[in-house]
């Protein structure tokens, strides 16, 4: 299956909702004010938020659609346009590419979005772009996040440096990153626990392991990931607020396009925050982290093959 195929896949629940409903609001209709603001009250239904909602409108209202064409295709075509034209700035596919200098990436995120999964797939990416990973099994308040990622380990043949549940995720973190430059590899990607950002005390730990890893490397860490649940519509938008008060944001990862409707969530964030988008988790199974591409996924969210 290709790259594009894989977009279409994993966002059809999106592209399907987003189609339907849209189709409902202009068909057998002029795109008159109150057209326009019926689609600009579904796009903000449909999670694209409030700002990139107004800007579509207007855009639309501009370009005065000729009736005797497919508005459909023609609104369609705006949207795609729109996307691109946003999102293409917060491509980082060189994330993935190969490196020379140690790179201590620490993954963080609320319980339950896929973190140390995600790891597992970032790993499996890096790795076959000739990288050297080591993992950091730092989610240490979960036994069952140890195991998981020593699978994940075996299972792409890479190093990881763990220890005992309850012991201090700072110290895990530290070893490891000692042990990446002890034997130059050019990849530490840190686990850590699943913490709500309203929880002082595990933010503050959080801080605890970044800071941790500057007594080796100053510029540790040199990537700071936030994975977000894209089945949790809204309440990403204070998931990256709040994360990124502890320690500054260099790139998001969105898991589980496949099982919602609610992928125009990513056009919130982009507008709102434009931090980098790194990749997005299509599916289950271990080929289904795909890294970021502006026009696929524009292509794929309005339906256009």
């Amino acid at each position: 299956m290709g790259i594009f195929e894989k977009f279409k896949l994993g966002l059809q629940k999106t592209a399907s909702s987003f189609s339907s409903g849209l189709k409902e609001i202009i068909i057998k209709r002029e795109i008159d004010d109150k057209t326009l603001d019926e689609i600009e009250e579904f796009l903000i239904q449909s999670d694209v938020g409030i700002i990139a909602s107004e800007e579509i409108k207007k855009i639309i209202a501009e370009k005065k659609i000729d009736p005797n064409k497919n508005k459909l295709d023609e609104i369609n075509s705006i949207l795609r346009d729109y996307i691109i034209s946003l999102m293409s700035p917060l491509e980082k596919s060189t994330f993935f590419s190969k490196k020379t200098d140690l790179n201590a990436v620490l993954v963080s995120g609320v319980n339950g979005v896929g973190k140390t999964t995600t790891i597992g797939k970032i790993g499996k990416i890096l790795k076959m772009n000739d990288n050297k990973v080591i993992f950091s099994a730092s989610d240490t308040f979960r036994a069952a996040a140890i195991e998981q990622l020593e699978n994940w380990a075996k299972k792409i043949d890479v190093e990881i440096i763990k220890s005992s549940q309850g012991s201090d995720p700072a110290s895990v973190a530290y070893k490891a990153v000692e042990e990446a430059i002890n034997k130059n590899f050019t990849h530490v990607l840190i686990d850590t626990a699943g913490r709500l950002q309203n929880k002082k005390n595990l933010m503050e730990e959080y801080k605890k392991i970044a800071n941790v890893t500057k007594k080796i490397d100053p510029n540790a860490p040199h990537e700071v990931i936030l994975v977000l649940d894209a089945t949790s519509g809204q309440n990403v938008i204070n998931q990256v607020e709040e994360f990124n008060k502890i320690i500054p944001i260099t790139g998001l990862i969105m898991t589980k396009l496949d099982g919602t409707a609610k992928g125009g969530i990513l056009i919130a964030l982009a507008k709102k925050y434009k931090v980098p988008i790194i990749a997005l988790g299509l599916g289950e199974k271990e080929d289904d982290l795909q890294i970021f591409e502006a026009e696929k996924f524009a292509n794929s969210f309005v339906n256009i093959n």
